[in-house]
C-alpha cells in the first residue's frame, strides 16, 4: 500500500464503509480513520472523505440541469445533496482528520 495516495485512501473509505455499515458511528469513523493514515496527512484524508461528495454533487448538478432545463433547479438539487453527504459523514469526517494525525 503506497503511503499517500489520495485514490487508495478513497477507495479505503469507500469499502470499510460498505463493510461496516451496520455499524453507524464505528463504521465511518474506523473507515475515516484507515483512509487518513493512507492519505498521509490530515489535510489529505479530509479531502479523500469530501472529494467523492463533490464529484457526486456536480454530477447531480448536470443531470438536473439537463433533465429540468433549469439551473437553478440543479443547483439546489446538488447543493443540498452535498450537505446532507457531509452531515451524513460527519463520523468520516473525524476519522480522516484523527487518521492524519496520526501518521
Amino acid at each position: 500500500m503506497q503511503k499517500g495516495s489520495l485514490v487508495m485512501a478513497i477507495i479505503w473509505m469507500a469499502v470499510i464503509s460498505l463493510v461496516l455499515f451496520w455499524l453507524p458511528l464505528a463504521g465511518p469513523l474506523l473507515a475515516g480513520f484507515v483512509g487518513g493514515r493512507t492519505a498521509g496527512s490530515a489535510g489529505r484524508g479530509l479531502l479523500a472523505a469530501i472529494l467523492p461528495a463533490a464529484i457526486l454533487s456536480l454530477m447531480l448538478l448536470g443531470a438536473g440541469t439537463a433533465l429540468t432545463g433549469l439551473p437553478v433547479i440543479g443547483a439546489i438539487a446538488s447543493i443540498s445533496l452535498f450537505l446532507v453527504i457531509v452531515v451524513q459523514g460527519f463520523p468520516l469526517l473525524i476519522g480522516a482528520l484523527i487518521g492524519g494525525l496520526t501518521v
